[in-house]
């Protein structure tokens, strides 16, 4: 497998990413992985890996380099205080707009990349799924598919929530959520859904018992190793169907 640093100019900078590739010559699918609040760590690298090692060529950015290189946290560990402070500095400079911008980098980069075949997905864990849903949005003749893992904030009152941008998605999309999200409750998973429905998106959605928010992450407290490959599973098994 061949693993490196690359850095992608986009409107608003440099982002710092790695690249995981299989070995070989391919070409294969491209993928954006888009971390969780705790940003680009060992464990989204070893997701990375694992996702290359199945035919994927997958670039994992660093969510906050607008703020800095990874890592952007010393000694992460959800739940430690510090973490939790650190927590509300760098999500700060997430936005909408800037995760739009970087969509827009990223999928040119990979586009361009000789591995790289064909059109590309996304995939996002917690944060990282409305980012890949935005993505989905910023490109939608070039994103096929786009999956998000115990996403948070995805349909909430605010006026440039993800879900409004459901009309400009033509990515086929896989929803897995937690039995227990404040992040998405019942409401607010029911209000994504009518307004994907209303937009005629393609889509799956799935609901995982004894899940909690962060369940797919193995260095989060509440990862559920079952379920967890449970996702993995449907992962795989769908972007086999969309973009192979």
């Amino acid at each position: 497998m061949a693993e490196k640093n690359v850095d992608i100019r986009t409107a608003d900078g440099t982002a710092d990413c790695e690249l995981f590739s299989p070995d070989g010559t391919g070409p294969w699918p491209g993928v954006i992985m888009y971390p969780d609040i705790g940003g680009l760590r060992p464990v989204f690298r070893d997701m990375a890996r694992r996702l290359a090692s199945d035919g994927y060529v997958v670039l994992v950015p660093n969510p906050f380099y607008r703020l800095s290189r990874a890592p952007v946290y010393r000694d992460f560990k959800f739940g430690d205080e510090k973490t939790t402070e650190r927590m509300g500095e760098v999500r700060k400079v997430v936005t909408p707009e800037g995760t739009e911008h970087d969509a827009h980098a990223f999928v040119s980069f990979l586009g361009a990349q000789p591995q790289v075949m064909g059109k590309i997905s996304t995939v996002g864990y917690c944060m990282g799924g409305g980012m890949a849903m935005r993505a989905a949005a910023a490109e939608p003749d070039k994103i096929a598919a786009a999956v998000s893992f115990h996403g948070s904030q995805l349909a909430s009152d605010d006026p440039k929530s993800p879900h409004t941008l459901a009309p400009k998605i033509k990515a086929r999309m896989y929803f897995g959520f937690a039995i227990e999200d404040r992040t998405m409750p019942p409401e607010a998973v029911d209000k994504l859904k009518a307004a994907l429905d209303s937009a005629g998106v393609k889509y799956d959605a799935e609901t995982y018992a004894g899940a909690r928010h962060g369940w797919c992450v193995k260095d989060h407290h509440v990862y559920h190793e079952q379920q967890a490959e449970h996702a993995w599973h449907h992962l795989v098994h769908f972007f086999k169907q969309t973009l192979q």
